[in-house]
């Protein structure tokens, strides 16, 4: 049996890895490896020390400073290396460095190699946010192991992932790589992820650390703009966006990393409040904190640090352990120490924080790369995982007059410019994925089909941005010719991610102008939309007969998008955040507070029918916007499938609970459609009164329920008044008694809400 599929059934329980050197749980620290690290500080000089907090970019060099980098090695000077996969000087780097660390350096302390393995490596899987709308833990956990798989056969140990900042603006670029807007659903999604990545047993050679990030509030940056400020009250910062990284390091998570922005005026690099009081001191955590890229230095034009050296101080004292690719602590810290401004005790804790990672991940025992790239990388295993996570990924958002699912027999015109643009399909943070690998759509609706006279392509634009109408003739002339339209735009891969913002996130180009073209020849249209963020639909959303979204999907997105396009499997996905009808009403999330006059759609006059010169109040006083009124496009948790669902027999077994006890909350679902389809039910709650205002509803628990036609089944969930509890004005975590409201419904806006109360 070929070693990838022996390590393909550990991943599925069947086989087990066994490993001489496993540790406990990171945030209980184990005294036999206390005192092996113990042993390896006392022999360890202070430029050594300093040296193992120095990560470097591989990237940043040259062939000619590879010998310089060698002999920094060679004098205990660095710790460990990012981005040696895309070494373009050497393809042996990994060994090479390693060699040099372990048999030449003092100590023989080995190096870790980072990456950015965000959502695969050579098997690319839907950009995070895709896999966030599958709702499902086990898959996105297998991909982190995929994904582990691959990149530790290269010889990376560490991934700088998941990133489970909570995300509320589709303007921000970087909420491609986010679990969305849900503190529960990125907390689930993210341990998954964590799961995947380190295994029950970080030490085997398969294994990556990970990393999550970004340390915090990053997802909360002013007007949606990158490494911008964030202002985030204390009390919603623990109740909200602490919370996935509070489940991840309870799972086990290994590092952090800390954030671009400043939260409440202090650069989060020198956060120590939440980097120390918070994550070290109420959480325990005994793993590694990584300053992100160059942070450290970053806070000179934040106005924070005066210059390097006090950079350097300030990160350091906060609890930054690893310096990412700046060598402030390397120039610094010796003086630094020598003038009491930084303790050697407090670097001995840094270094054991990195030493205890590097041992826990069996880097002594297990230094150099061990796998076999040939049989592992897009292996058919892994490339049937992408495809099924692309699948469950999908959202259909419309399907009026069940235009979907598609026929064999109808001729398709395929127009737009994402239908075989095998980059722009993988997304964004793809380091090591290459566009050879992609099955795009056009190529996989050809084999489908089996009639390539029934597929008639004409992309119209040449490319998202694309401004020019040259193609517009040819992609109409296909329309005519056709029985179905199936739109396939959205935006490049370039347009989502780090620094990639959007003020405007209407279809970029000419786009809107080409869909408008075609719906005015009253055929049937199908839009598909590849994109990293939400897209402002404006007018093609009523131009289009059915709508799908499907994120970057991936390696396998075309395969998988024509399976779930004619119906071999139904939608499943459901999004993961609130869709908004354009930027005006952003931030918009469910989970947002009361208002003193909430909205409704009786209590206020919509903009086109207020009267001329009318009273300064009859067109009502309530918290809505005059043009767009007071709901989303789509809300949170929203998605359809190619059959229907009752909600029956909703019920909760009791009225009245006791705090430190449990109710049962059920419904019976039934499938009263024709096909076999997956229904995501969701279960809400509302503390109607708190001593800190309380959001309007809050996701306590979901379930995925596959019913054949006509089938039915109950759902029952538990909820105990643990999962009720908030931080007070007093940051104390309690539940508070009093009365609750709670609903099982398909999204955040359905349902009829029960009520209960605790005593």
């Amino acid at each position: 049996m070929k070693v990838v599929l022996a390590w393909f059934l550990m991943l599925m329980g069947v086989a087990a890895f066994a490993a001489s050197n496993s540790y406990g749980p990171i945030t209980k620290k184990d005294p036999a490896l206390e005192k092996r690290i113990d042993s390896l500080i006392e022999k360890m000089s202070v430029e050594e020390k300093i040296g193992q907090l120095a990560l470097r970019d591989w990237g940043m060099y040259s062939k000619e400073q590879i010998p310089q980098i060698k002999q920094a090695i060679r004098e205990g000077k660095l710790g460990g290396f990012l981005n040696v996969s895309m070494s373009q000087v050497n393809d042996q780097a990994f060994a090479e460095l390693q060699k040099v660390a372990v048999e030449e350096s003092p100590n023989g302390i080995p190096l870790i190699f980072g990456q950015d393995v965000i959502h695969g490596y050579k098997t690319i899987f839907p950009i995070p946010l895709g896999q966030a709308a599958s709702w499902n833990a086990d898959l996105v956990e297998r991909g982190a192991r995929v994904a582990a798989l691959e990149a530790s056969a290269d010889g990376v140990r560490w991934t700088f992932a998941p990133m489970i900042d909570i995300a509320r603006d589709p303007r921000w670029g970087r909420i491609a790589e986010s679990l969305g807007e849900d503190p529960l659903l990125a907390s689930d999604l993210g341990v998954a992820m964590v799961k995947g990545f380190q295994t029950d047993d970080p030490s085997q050679p398969t294994s990556l650390a990970a990393c999550a990030k970004h340390f915090v509030a990053y997802g909360a940056t002013e007007g949606g703009r990158d490494y911008n400020s964030a202002y985030v009250p204390e009390g919603i910062l623990r109740d909200i966006y602490l919370k996935p990284f509070k489940a991840a390091v309870d799972a086990g998570l290994m590092t952090i990393m800390s954030s671009y922005n400043a939260l409440n005026d202090i650069p989060a690099t020198a956060n120590a409040f939440t980097l120390k009081t918070i994550l070290r001191d109420e959480w325990g955590f005994n793993g590694f904190v990584v300053s992100d890229w160059n942070s450290v230095l970053e806070m000179i034009p934040h106005g924070f640090a005066k210059d390097d050296r006090h950079a350097a101080e300030l990160s350091a004292n906060a609890g930054i352990d690893f310096e990412m690719h700046s060598d402030s602590y390397e120039r610094y810290l010796p003086d630094l120490i020598k003038q009491g401004k930084f303790s050697e005790e407090d670097l001995n804790i840094a270094v054991r924080n990195i030493l205890r990672v590097k041992m826990m991940l069996g880097l002594w025992e297990n230094p150099y790369p061990v796998g076999n790239q040939e049989d592992t990388f897009l292996n058919a295993d892994f490339l049937a995982s992408a495809k099924e996570a692309a699948e469950q990924s999908f959202v259909l958002l419309k399907n009026e007059g069940n235009i979907l699912p598609l026929k064999k027999s109808q001729k398709v015109a395929v127009i737009g410019p994402l239908a075989d643009a095998a980059h722009e399909q993988l997304g964004t943070w793809i380091y090591d994925g290459e566009k050879k690998d992609t099955r795009t759509v056009l190529p996989a609706l050809k084999k489908y089909v089996g009639d390539d006279a029934n597929i008639l392509y004409a992309p119209g634009v040449s490319y998202s941005r694309d401004k020019s109408t040259d193609g517009f003739a040819a992609a109409i002339a296909a329309a005519k010719k056709a029985d179905v339209i199936l739109y396939i735009g959205g935006e490049e891969s370039i347009l989502s991610g780090e620094g990639h913002s959007r003020g405007d996130i209407r279809l970029p180009g000419v786009q809107q102008a080409l869909i408008g073209e075609l719906a005015k020849l009253d055929k049937p249209l199908v839009q598909v939309i590849m994109a990293g963020r939400l897209i402002q639909l404006d007018q093609t959303l009523t131009q289009s007969d059915a709508l799908m979204m499907a994120w970057h999907p991936g390696t396998m997105g075309g395969p998988a998008l024509v399976d779930v396009l004619y119906g071999e499997r139904s939608p499943v996905g459901r999004l993961p955040l609130t869709w908004p009808i354009t930027v005006g009403q952003i931030p918009y999330y469910y989970n947002h507070l009361a208002t003193g006059r909430p909205a409704s759609d009786d209590n206020y006059t919509r903009i086109d029918d207020i009267e001329q010169e009318i009273f300064q109040h009859f067109p009502g006083n309530s918290s809505n916007l005059l043009d767009l009124g007071h709901l989303p496009q789509f809300p949170f948790g929203y998605g359809l499938t190619y059959s229907t669902f009752s909600y029956d027999k909703v019920k909760i077994n009791k009225s009245k609970i006791k705090l430190g006890k449990s109710l049962t909350a059920s419904v019976v679902i039934k499938n009263t459609g024709k096909v076999t389809a997956t229904e995501v039910v969701q279960l809400y709650v509302q503390d109607k009164v708190g001593s800190r205002a309380r959001p309007v509803r809050e996701l306590k628990g979901y379930q995925r329920v596959t019913l054949a036609p006509g089938k039915s089944q109950k759902v029952t969930f538990e909820l105990h008044t643990d999962n009720l509890a908030f931080h007070n004005p007093s940051m104390e975590l309690v539940t508070e008694p009093g009365e609750f409201n709670l609903w099982i419904a398909p999204n955040a806006l359905a349902g009829k809400a029960l009520a209960f109360e605790v005593q």
